[in-house]
């Protein structure tokens, strides 16, 4: 596959909800931030969308002797790639939130406040990259827990599409949806933002996947395809397994 023709380049695009870099409960709680690290490699991916990402966090840092000195996006990403972080929720201890990870060249990035109320944090990563000869708009989210939420934060979602990013310019929205059936992707599909269609992809609960809560949606690009990396060490890393899917541009 050439992922670098000028013309007609295929994108490998990655979205994965790394569990802030820890994982385990009590005094099985242990650091996986590190093996998240060679993972992030060996997905290979041009654009890698990462949910509760943290930027820091006090607690976590006193407790693990390991605990990388930089803040997770920038621990993260491979030689070559260029982080873009942004947080979405403040914290007793630190923050966290959303980060892309681009091989390349990241134009500008902004951040949007997404939470719909006061229990929950939410926010979404806008991101314009340069791919071959176009712009690509990559926006990271992490939709949230309470189903009416979800549907409020879809529709400004597309609001903010209608605001911020040209009529025909490529899109991609990626991250975790948290919807646990179809509804979300409906009405991404109402705003012209698809995914592959095929096989359910089923990325959560990591260890015994029951749910396809994680998606890559696009507009002016074609999906190819898209799958998960399989085996034990993948479930070890975080509760959710990493989503890769491939589009072309149009």
């Amino acid at each position: 596959m050439n992922r670098v023709h000028h013309d007609h380049p295929v994108l490998r695009v990655a979205t994965w909800n790394i569990h802030k870099g820890v994982q385990g409960l009590g005094p099985a709680r242990r650091l996986e931030i590190h093996n998240i690290g060679h993972a992030v490699e060996q997905l290979d991916a041009d654009l890698i969308c990462l949910q509760e990402v943290r930027f820091a966090n006090r607690r976590e840092q006193s407790r693990f002797s390991r605990w990388p000195e930089l803040p997770q996006a920038d621990f993260l990403a491979p030689e070559g790639y260029q982080p873009v972080y942004r947080t979405n929720a403040i914290t007793r201890h630190g923050e966290h939130g959303n980060a892309l990870l681009s091989r390349w060249p990241v134009l500008s990035h902004r951040h949007e406040d997404m939470s719909d109320h006061r229990f929950e944090q939410r926010g979404l990563l806008h991101a314009e990259v340069k791919v071959a000869h176009q712009t690509v708009h990559v926006l990271v989210v992490h939709l949230g827990l309470v189903p009416a939420s979800r549907v409020r934060q879809v529709e400004q979602l597309k609001g903010y599409l209608i605001r911020e990013v040209p009529a025909k310019a490529p899109v991609l929205v990626a991250g975790d949806f948290n919807d646990w059936g179809q509804r979300i992707t409906r009405m991404m599909a109402q705003a012209g933002l698809n995914e592959w269609v095929g096989e359910k992809i089923l990325t959560y609960p990591s260890r015994l996947p029951l749910a396809h809560l994680d998606h890559v949606y696009a507009r002016g690009l074609h999906p190819l395809g898209a799958t998960v990396p399989r085996g034990r060490i993948w479930q070890r890393m975080s509760d959710h397994l990493p989503l890769l899917a491939e589009f072309a541009l149009e």
